[in-house]
């Protein structure tokens, strides 16, 4: 078994299945929203052939948008505190916590205070947002 270390311009193309893969993410691997910070870590553009996986930063007070995902996620809150709401339903969830979002089901996510969460997902998934047509990738999941 080989070891390789990924660049975040790692092509699906270019990886080889038999080896592991080292990604260290760089400042194309994090995008900005006004409500967290996104940071790509394994994805098809960065070696990995089925999943996602990102790290969520938050600072107190924000709230994501409620939206719909295709597929389901796995959430590690790593530090801080996050209340999420899934389908009507309210859970504050603490540093060392892992939550499972089921997919296609209404969601938000609001830190009360700072907090960060590691994600895994499917990489096919995609969002929905109510009220907006059509679905839209998660880059920080290509």
């Amino acid at each position: 078994m080989r070891v390789t270390t990924s660049t975040p311009s790692l092509t699906v193309a270019d990886a080889d299945t038999s080896t592991i893969h080292v990604i260290t993410p760089g400042a194309e691997s994090i995008t900005e929203s006004p409500n967290a910070r996104m940071t790509g870590l394994a994805a098809p553009s960065r070696g990995s052939t089925e999943l996602s996986t990102w790290t969520v930063a938050m600072e107190v007070g924000r709230t994501g948008p409620e939206h719909i995902v295709s597929r389901e996620q796995v959430w590690t809150v790593t530090a801080g505190v996050l209340e999420v709401t899934c389908d009507g339903r309210s859970e504050k969830v603490t540093a060392g916590q892992t939550f499972v979002l089921p997919p296609h089901v209404l969601r938000q996510v609001h830190a009360p205070q700072a907090a960060e969460a590691h994600v895994s997902m499917r990489s096919d998934g995609v969002a929905s947002v109510p009220g907006t047509e059509g679905t839209r990738v998660l880059p920080w999941a290509q």
